[in-house]
């Protein structure tokens, strides 16, 4: 039963990655990564948009604010050290453009993008 409810997230969450990713795309972005992990932790997509690089974190619950109460401080903060790591060891070094957003994504597959979702923390 548990590893049946393992699965179902997994597919769940890859479900709704593909949905955002979609969406980033239908707005001229360009898929770099998908669940990129590095040393400080994971980053569900990374895209290039323009001249900026964006990290994503994808939530997914029954609603939009549900799926917003589940991004923490400390998993920002993770996510914001991965993305230093991702730079430097793709050479991109630290003086490129990048923003964090979150997307939201609820029961029906709706997606709610947040730009620069982290800039309170």
């Amino acid at each position: 039963m548990r590893q049946q409810r393992g699965k179902i997230a997994s597919l769940t969450g890859r479900m709704a990655e593909e949905n955002v990713t979609r969406v980033y795309q239908s707005h001229g972005a360009t898929l770099l990564e998908t669940r990129w992990r590095g040393k400080a932790g994971e980053i569900d997509l990374i895209l290039r948009d323009g001249d900026e690089l964006v990290f994503v974190e994808v939530k997914a619950s029954t609603t939009h604010a549900a799926a917003a109460q589940r991004l923490l401080p400390a998993q920002m903060r993770r996510i914001m050290q991965a993305a230093c790591e991702y730079c430097a060891v793709t050479g991109l070094g630290q003086d490129v453009a990048m923003r964090f957003d979150a997307a939201l994504v609820d029961e029906l597959g709706r997606v709610d993008l947040i730009p620069n979702a982290f800039d309170a923390t």
